[in-house]
């Protein structure tokens, strides 16, 4: 379901950690999209600031499939969805 969101939203996507915490700081970010696989250290300031935040969070299970349903050739660990 998650991954369809989020091929869905192509033109709303934010990819990556430090894109994803910075438009958080700007309150651009709707929901934020975290691959289960992907690692703690990246994850864990995304988790606190998406609390801080109250931008509600979703998971899924690959790094490599939310990747390709972002549109990107590589993995990712977070992506979020612009408002």
């Amino acid at each position: 379901m998650s991954y369809e969101k989020v091929a869905q939203a192509q033109n709303r996507l934010i990819i990556g950690a430090k894109q994803v915490l910075k438009s958080m700081k700007n309150s651009e970010v709707q929901e934020v999209v975290i691959a289960e696989n992907a690692e703690r250290r990246i994850t864990d300031e995304i988790l606190q600031m998406a609390e801080q935040y109250q931008v509600p969070v979703v998971y899924v299970e690959s790094m490599k499939e939310l990747g390709k349903a972002s549109g990107i050739e590589v993995g990712a660990a977070t992506v979020a969805i612009r408002q």
